[in-house]
This record gives structure tokens, sequence and C-alpha cells, in this order.
């Protein structure tokens, strides 16, 4: 496959009447949390900022995902506020989507050991088409390729914008987590030409952090397994991921195991490194695909970077979350 036949697969998607958009995904989940659940705004205590980059299918080309987050806890709030923009670009940006969104937790400390999280997200969204970028079958001239003009007609409007909601709710202990997330509950219309609604997306995800050997008394380092799994369905469309981690230190290796309901999809490969003492983690991850698709596309590559302010104030009201990193 090629840029030219994938962006005449996107086109006949965009025109379709039974074709129903998707979100873009990340792998590295808990690198992008408040993407992931917007219930997570503020669980690290202290002000930080996220940068994420996604390559999907890099021999194509044609799939990029950025996004970038802030989110803080305040003592006079009750909970955490956080802010997140995603841009999405297919077909060599051709289709974008632009997103905005303004999110609020409040946090709960049960007791002692327990604290449960409720996300409200409110996003500004807009999808964007660029007609001139996108090639048709009536183009091709057998010898020459695409040189002929198109009888195909763009929209009446190349771009469209609405307001959706989003919610969620985290619970976590000392050793573990759960958490499920609703997102697009207003179903917004995204289609160009005819009706296409954003069909509601549910997220489940949970794991644990559990220390494994000895602490070391004098680096006061302990090392930790990590097992996770998300489900996520939107529409008809449902995927599992499952993974494990291992963390000691400033370094964080893992595997996961990525599936839908219909066939297999991917194993990525996850590496994290946190220095010593400095305020800021990366991670790499790499999409190994499996399914029919993994000859053509080459697989995902996917960094993530973040950057942990000083606290300004200290609280009690809720632990800090001891999950995966990455």
């Amino acid at each position: 496959m090629n840029r030219k036949t994938a962006r005449i697969l996107i086109l006949t998607m965009l025109t379709s009447v039974v074709a129903f958009a998707q979100d873009p995904h990340f792998s590295q989940f808990y690198a992008n949390s408040l993407y992931l659940n917007p219930a997570f705004a503020g669980v690290d205590k202290c002000p930080k900022l996220t940068l994420n980059y996604r390559n999907q299918y890099p021999a194509l080309g044609v799939y990029q995902t950025f996004s970038a987050s802030y989110d803080q806890y305040v003592d006079a709030l009750r909970g955490g506020i956080g802010v997140l923009v995603v841009r999405d670009e297919a077909a060599d940006g051709a289709l974008t989507l632009t997103e905005a969104s303004a999110i609020y937790s409040y946090h709960l400390k049960v007791n002692r050991k327990f604290s449960l999280l409720a996300g409200f997200q409110a996003t500004f969204r807009q999808r964007g088409l660029d007609f001139s970028r996108l090639t048709f079958p009536d183009q091709i001239d057998q010898f020459y390729g695409f040189v002929r003009p198109t009888n195909e007609l763009p929209p009446d409007q190349p771009t469209n914008q609405h307001v959706d909601i989003s919610v969620g709710v985290l619970g976590f202990g000392e050793n573990y987590y759960f958490g499920v997330a609703a997102h697009h509950l207003t179903q917004p219309n995204e289609a160009f030409f005819t009706e296409s609604r954003l069909p509601l997306k549910f997220t489940i995800h949970g794991g644990a952090s559990i220390p494994i050997g000895r602490k070391r008394l004098i680096s006061s380092t302990q090392s930790y397994l990590i097992p996770n799994i998300a489900y996520q369905r939107q529409g008809n469309i449902g995927q599992i991921t499952a993974g494990l981690s291992f963390n000691r230190g400033y370094i964080t290796g893992g595997l996961a195991y990525r599936n839908s309901e219909t066939n297999p999809d991917a194993i990525v490969a996850i590496v994290g490194f946190t220095p010593p003492d400095w305020p800021f983690k990366v991670g790499y991850s790499y999409d190994f695909t499996i399914s029919n698709f993994s000859g053509a596309g080459a697989g995902a590559h996917e960094i993530s970077l973040s950057y942990r302010f000083p606290c300004v104030t200290r609280t009690r009201r809720v632990q800090q979350l001891n999950c995966p990193k990455f």
C-alpha cells in the first residue's frame, strides 16, 4: 500500500454513511494519563508537563499524533486541574483532528489506604479536510499515473467544530489501581459529506505495583513488577492490551500485547529512563505489528517526555498513585 492508496481509503471512509471515526491511541497509556482517563489530573500532586509523539506505520508516513498536557493538584479545589491538547494527522495531513480540553478531578481520600478520584473533561474538537491533498481513482492514467483532473466534489465545509464531554473514575491503594472512563458522551457529528456520529469510547484499566526482592538500605532502591491491563471499546471495535513491566531505580522496561476482538494487533516493547535526582523522565516504545498488515506499515514508534515542577504546597488529602510511568 502506498501513500496515494492510503489517501483513497481514507476518503472512502469519509464518504461512507456507515463509517464511524475512531480515536487515535497511544501505547504508553500511563505516560499520557490525562488522555486515558481525566480522573488522573493532579494525581502526582506536583505540577507536571507531559509531551507525547506517536508515528503510526512509518513506512507509509501518513499517521502522526502529538499530545501535550499539564496538570497539578490545587488545595483550594480539593482536586486536580489539567489541560490537554491533541493533534492527529492522517494521510500526510489531508485529514486532521485538533482537540483542546479542560479537566477537573475531585480527589477523595476514603480512608488511610484508599483514594477515589472523579474526573470531568470538556473538549473543543475540530476536524479538518484538505481536499487538494487527496487523490482519486479517476485521476489515474495507466501510463503516467495520477495526472487527470478528478470529478469528485469537495465538501461545502472543509472543517467542523463541536464541544465534547468525557468523565472518568479512578481508585487506588498503596500498590494497586483501577479506573473506568467514558469519552464522547455528546457523540458529535464529524462527517463532511453525510452524518457520522463519533461513537462513545469506554475504557476499563487497572494494575498493580508489586515490590520484589529486598530493598537495599544504602541506595533505598526497591524493585517492582508492574502488571497492567486496559480494555477499550468504541462503537463496534474493541481491543485489550495486557502488559508487564519491571522497574528498578531509574530504569523501566516491559512488554505488552494488544489484541482486537477479531485478530492480534501488536507486541509493544517499552523502555523508560528517569535520571536520579532529575525532575524529568523519557520513554520510548515500539509496536511490532503481528496482524496481516505487518509487512506494509513497519509498526509504530512512540516517544514520551514529562517534566515535574517543584511542589508549591504540600497536601495530605490524597496519597500519590504508584502506577506505571509509561
